[in-house]
């Protein structure tokens, strides 16, 4: 299969639901029309960001059809179809590819452990065979899926079986091996770097397509920093690399996803509260998250 790389962005997008925790697919239509006007390059759907796992099959469906026809061709669409079960992530890689979907992507069954590359291909290949004219990317995410296995393993593995592998979705901070993996075979797959708030790094080793939340809210510094870097204007890139760190830290602070849903809102797109098991933040929570925003001049950024 032909390996086509991305470049630049891709946002890693949240699922917009009602106040009863119900998906609202009527409020997909602006985010993908806001990400457009931010030059994003691409989506990715029902991932981490995107509360998957918490997502019913018959949800994650409605909201890939959601997304692609919201998308209507302007920018590329991944779906993340893993599952603790095999068969459903076939299931919804098959439905991904029906549904005109660019991209599959998949995290490994993680309730199960997975401690070896070669259980790790087996089970990837069967995901993968349901949509078999779809590219497919491995999804690695340690830090949430407790499967932390040699990648570049993997990509020597997988030209016998998985024949549709274009690349990884590297979410972690092992900067060397993600250089590996981008210098594998003179550069045979495609690696999408997925921490934002080490995005620079990833740049000087390589990288050029990279995935992440916050690029849904901030989109703009990261374009600066992209052009900054490009100029070898390295000091304010390191400057915009720092005001991202920041952000990540008030995310953390304030309690990850939920505090990223409440960013969203405050910058104008509500996409609506988590789910259960994540909890919402309190009304203090949020104006304390809002003063600062303000202080590190997130809303700026905006402009």
């Amino acid at each position: 299969m032909t390996r086509n790389k991305m470049e630049g962005m891709i946002a890693a997008t949240f699922t917009p639901m009602k106040e009863d925790g119900c998906v609202d697919a009527a409020k997909v239509k602006p985010m993908v029309d806001r990400l457009v006007a931010d030059r994003v390059k691409g989506i990715f759907v029902c991932g981490s960001t995107g509360e998957g796992p918490s997502l019913t099959t018959a949800e994650r469906k409605l909201l890939v059809e959601a997304f692609v026809q919201a998308a209507g061709k302007r920018i590329k669409v991944f779906v993340h179809v893993g599952h603790n079960s095999v068969a459903e992530a076939k299931d919804l890689a098959a439905h991904a590819q029906k549904a005109g979907a660019d991209y599959i992507s998949a995290t490994p069954p993680c309730y199960f452990k997975i401690n070896t590359v070669s259980a790790l291909v087996d089970c990837l290949a069967e995901i993968a065979s349901g949509a078999p004219e779809m590219p497919f990317y491995y999804y690695n995410i340690p830090a949430l899926t407790g499967v932390a296995l040699d990648m570049v393993e993997l990509l020597r593995r997988a030209a016998a079986s998985l024949p549709t592998l274009a690349g990884i979705k590297y979410t972690t901070s092992l900067i060397h091996e993600y250089q590996a993996c981008l210098n594998f075979e003179e550069g045979a797959y495609d690696l999408l770097y997925g921490t934002d708030e080490m995005l620079l790094s990833a740049l000087v080793v390589g990288a050029k397509g990279y995935i992440g939340s916050t690029y849904n809210f901030a989109a703009p510094l990261y374009e600066k920093l992209q052009v900054s870097f490009d100029k070898g204007d390295i000091r304010t890139a390191q400057r915009l690399q720092m005001k991202a760190v920041r952000m990540v830290q008030l995310i953390n602070k304030y309690g990850g996803l939920a505090a990223q849903k409440t960013m969203m809102k405050l910058a104008g797109t509500d996409c609506g509260p988590v789910r259960l098991p994540l909890q919402p933040l309190e009304a203090e929570a949020v104006k304390s998250l809002e003063k600062d925003l303000q202080i590190m001049g997130f809303f700026n950024e905006r402009s």
